[in-house]
């Protein structure tokens, strides 16, 4: 028995010794975990406008009442390291079409008050009187006002229904075209 036992230890040392090689385990590479970049924080704020006459105070019944446009009010803002407004501009954008010929834009402006009751202006276009004449009855407005108060801005953008946009022409000088700003 005692050779038998010895004959088996033998063959399990050899057969061990013949089989595959033993690998040493391996280390798995060690990924460092990437950082998230901090999201850039938005700067700029749309806003659009359903121009109407009828959206006026009193509605327009003149033959400008045909007109009708397409505002967009963009806010172009800077921000501090905790995300507060410190500073904005404003560019005015408004597609004009339906008028009578020759209709005169004069000046044109954001209001604060809900839709109905007149506000007062806050913001103004720049728009001169007599810079455009819908020769053909249509026009297109683009003009930046270079300076808009912090808070202002801040107001606008949390609650921009708040707030109107109004075109004023010769004919209708008290705004020929006036929409709520909605969030674009």
């Amino acid at each position: 028995m005692r050779l038998l036992l010895a004959a088996l230890t033998a063959g399990v040392l050899v057969l061990s010794a013949c089989g595959p090689a033993a690998t040493a385990p391996t280390a798995s590479p060690i990924v460092a975990a990437t950082a998230s970049p901090a999201p850039t924080p938005q700067t700029r704020f749309v806003f659009t406008a359903d121009l109407k006459p009828a959206n006026e105070v009193p509605p327009i019944t003149s033959p400008e009442a045909s007109c009708s446009g397409k505002g967009t009010f963009t806010l172009n803002t800077t921000k501090d390291a905790s995300g507060t407004i410190t500073a904005a501009n404003a560019v005015f954008e408004t597609d004009i079409t339906g008028c009578p010929a020759g209709t005169e834009i004069n000046i044109g402006h954001i209001h604060k008050n809900v839709a109905g009751p007149l506000g007062s202006v806050v913001i103004n276009s720049g728009l001169a009187k007599g810079e455009l004449t819908l020769t053909a009855g249509a026009g297109k407005i683009n003009k930046t006002t270079p300076t808009v108060e912090a808070a202002l801005a801040t107001d606008i953008i949390a609650n921009p229904a708040g707030y109107y946009m109004n075109w004023h022409s010769t004919l209708a000088p008290g705004g020929i075209l006036r929409g709520q700003l909605v969030k674009g």
